[in-house]
């Protein structure tokens, strides 16, 4: 059994070098109680608590009773959508060669663009069995989404991965894990923390921005799908100047000089303008739906 007491900090040259345990408490191998998983639990209680308090103010078509189903497909689409996004998109080698690494979930590896797949199948789904709009389940989700972004950046700068480039800011950290095994810590080279940079841009700042549209304007009566629009937009972007500070992951290749991260991007930019364009131009029907 292992205990993950904090060590002493350790610093080189100035720099932290990154020694933080991804679990929390004692663990048995690989067994125990890690903080990317309680990132998730975080990220779905904020969606599910926001839920609740836009059906009390009246803001929403999903029923109370129904948050937690809705909750749980969530669950579904972005547990599958993320993990088969992370070997399509990133690892479809891997996938070919090492078919059960898609189930050693402990080993990492979840896609934010698969996820929003996923998620959008799971939406789908559950507003055709519940007979509620599509685009409106999509705007009241992304709404909440920075909530669960915030809390999984956070958990993968404790894991330490996703490291960003080499670095000579003051807070820049020192990454271990992304130098060759052995090599002497002096020789390491300190990065830019990019995981906390995505952490305040794709989650706070975004769910800030999402927050304020949700509660200060009407899009989401009167306008379905804008909010949503908006969201993919404003996380391409988001995405794309974490993106100049994150290094690419190692053995994938770049695609058309772009990280496959801003390059799937563009692909949201392209869905984010078509349901602006769209929100813009509904209108609502008497029962609430969207023509």
């Amino acid at each position: 059994m292992n205990f993950s007491v904090p060590p002493l900090a350790v610093s080189v040259n100035g720099h932290w070098v990154h020694d933080l345990s991804p679990f929390l408490g004692p663990h048995w191998g690989n067994i125990g109680i890690r903080y990317y998983g309680l990132a998730y639990l975080l990220g779905f209680a904020a969606a599910g608590w926001l839920l609740h308090r836009y059906a009390l103010a009246g803001r929403s078509q999903l029923p109370s009773v129904k948050i937690a189903d809705l909750i749980v497909f969530i669950v579904g689409g972005v547990m599958l959508g993320g993990r088969i996004g992370s070997f399509v998109l990133y690892h479809p080698d891997q996938l070919l060669s090492d078919p059960l690494s898609f189930f050693r979930v402990w080993e990492g590896g979840m896609a934010s663009h698969g996820g929003f797949i996923g998620v959008a199948v799971a939406l789908w789904w559950f507003g055709r069995s519940e007979k509620i709009p599509f685009l409106h389940l999509g705007d009241l989700i992304v709404s909440t989404a920075g909530a669960g972004l915030f809390f999984g950046r956070l958990a993968n700068f404790i894991n330490g991965e996703l490291w960003g480039k080499p670095a000579r800011v003051a807070w820049a950290v020192i990454f271990p894990a992304a130098e060759a095994p052995g090599t002497p810590a002096h020789l390491m080279f300190p990065r830019h923390p990019s995981q906390l940079y995505e952490a305040a841009f794709e989650g706070l700042a975004l769910l800030a921005l999402m927050q304020w549209r949700f509660w200060r304007s009407d899009i989401v009566r009167t306008q379905p799908g804008r909010l949503s629009g908006e969201f993919l937009l404003a996380y391409a972007v988001a995405r794309a100047i974490g993106e100049l500070f994150r290094e690419p992951d190692a053995g994938v290749s770049l695609i058309l000089g772009l990280s496959r991260g801003t390059f799937y991007s563009t692909f949201l930019i392209a869905a984010g303008l078509v349901l602006i364009v769209h929100g813009a131009q509904s209108k609502r029907n008497p029962d609430g739906g969207a023509r």
